[in-house]
């Protein structure tokens, strides 16, 4: 029925659908027992930016110290017990991430990149400083985890590189083969969790947060515009923001400022029908900065037009792919974050489009895959997608409380939400049910940055671990 209003009532409202919300009413309800967690969303779950992902999750986090490594290590248990317990029903395994570089001084800090991360927890280093070392590395498995390599293979050596790497253009001159890491289907375990968590008591609500209502400083109550057109208060003393790309909006509403941003991130996906890229291969990324092949005539016609000039110029490292499917599937996922510079303060759906990108990207995956090219001649067809990376400017998540008192936070994932979920939801319900909580907390809480040693830490960062 169309129209009037409506009082429910709730332990908890949780604003956002996508996979940081189904996550947080999973751990809230089906974890520590709350039996009245509302779920608002006015999209269909985990279909605004979940569902772009490419589904891949790793271990291998740089940063000051080890707060992301430990974050997404506990996800990853998670995520096994998860597998575990469902026959793997979302299709976790774990092929690996592989950076590769053909720059001398990039192979070096590819060393000093691992000794940190081991040091870190992200698990013990192999180096392979000659084809007799690598006899010993373990490829990628095709499917599964269990009882597969976990650290990190180092490849020092063009020889072993090409042995075990044939695909990859022959001037790379080191491998970084991560191994705690690999990819899933994301809509089957959000899936899986919105499905335990409705078993134990919680609902979704289809329709959009209007208002947070406080009360003596403290959260009273939601007001929830449905689709269907009904006004619906919902009495609650626990709100929480899991708005992903709204999630600044959402803050708003009770008053807080977040420090968001957001950056559009796409990706393309090809048939790979000659084969160039290895079935059985990891997230392949490479870590260099590289300018686009073009010939004499193309590049003066693109530089003489300002609209095109930066198909010219250097363009930044971090292009990747993966392959996606199993068994007679031949499709390559892409990506290339060269958009990283346009920031928007509030998304715009549809995305913008960018009409290069599929080019762009195939013309800059030739780099790190040299057979690729072959396609250049006849473009394939490629599907383009993509969503929005909302994210802090260390790139670290907001977990924890935000402002009233019962008012909580849960984004900024960056692309990074898939893999980290399962642990910041975890914490986040620990903090609301009063639960012991681990002592990497303070990393994600917002009043970090209350605090003038962290800003100016956070001015000095270096890299972030963005792909």
């Amino acid at each position: 029925m169309n129209g009037g209003k409506a009082t429910l009532t709730a332990d908890a409202v949780v604003c956002g659908a996508g996979i940081a919300g189904v996550a947080v009413a999973h751990a809230l309800s089906a974890t520590h027992g709350l039996r009245r967690v509302m779920l608002v969303d006015d999209h269909a779950p985990l279909t605004l930016t979940s569902d772009k992902s490419t589904e891949a999750y790793r271990n291998w986090w740089p940063g000051p110290d080890d707060a992301m490594v430990r974050l997404v290590n506990r996800s990853i248990d998670l995520l096994e017990q998860w597998a575990d317990a469902s026959d793997n029903r979302f299709l976790l395994n774990r092929r690996g991430y592989v950076y590769a570089t053909a720059r001398a001084e990039r192979a070096a800090q590819f060393v000093a990149d691992a000794e940190r991360a081991s040091a870190q927890g992200a698990g013990a280093v192999r180096v392979y400083r000659s084809p007799a070392d690598a006899q010993v590395y373990q490829p990628s498995a095709h499917s599964g985890w269990q009882h597969h390599p976990v650290g990190a293979d180092l490849f020092l050596d063009r020889e072993a590189i090409r042995a075990h790497f044939p695909w990859l253009a022959p001037d790379i001159c080191a491998v970084l083969h991560a191994r705690r890491c690999g990819w899933f289907s994301g809509q089957q375990l959000g899936m899986l969790l919105l499905e335990e968590a409705r078993a134990s008591g919680a609902e979704l609500l289809a329709g959009r947060v209007r208002a947070v209502h406080m009360q003596s400083g403290r959260v009273h109550g939601v007001q929830v515009g449905t689709v269907d057109g009904r006004d619906v208060l919902i009495e609650t003393p626990v709100f929480v923001n899991a708005a992903g790309p709204y999630a600044k909006a959402v803050g708003e509403l009770c008053g807080v400022s977040l420090p968001l941003f957001s950056e559009a991130h796409y990706k393309i996906a090809i048939e790979d029908a000659r084969g160039v890229v290895d079935r059985n291969t990891g997230l392949v990324i490479l870590d260099d900065e590289q300018t686009l092949e073009w010939t004499d005539d193309e590049r003066i016609e693109l530089a003489a037009d300002e609209s095109t000039r930066w198909l010219t110029e250097p363009l930044p490292a971090g292009i990747h792919l993966r392959p996606e499917g199993y068994g007679s599937a031949k499709t390559v996922l892409m990506l290339w974050d060269y958009h990283s510079a346009h920031r928007f303060d509030a998304p715009e759906f549809p995305l913008p489009d960018d009409p290069f990108y599929p080019e762009v990207v195939l013309r800059g995956m030739t780099r790190l895959a040299p057979g690729l090219a072959a396609y250049l001649e006849r473009l394939p067809h490629a599907y383009v997608d993509g969503g929005y990376y909302t994210k802090t400017i260390e790139n670290r998540p907001l977990i924890g409380p935000m402002g009233a008192d019962g008012a909580f936070v849960c984004a900024a994932f960056s692309g990074f939400g898939l893999m980290a979920a399962p642990a910041a939801a975890e914490l986040l319900a620990q903090q609301i049910t009063g639960a012991a909580r681990p002592t990497y907390e303070p990393a994600f809480l917002l009043s970090r940055y209350d605090s003038a040693e962290y800003c100016a830490q956070v001015a000095h960062w270096g890299s972030t671990g963005q792909l």
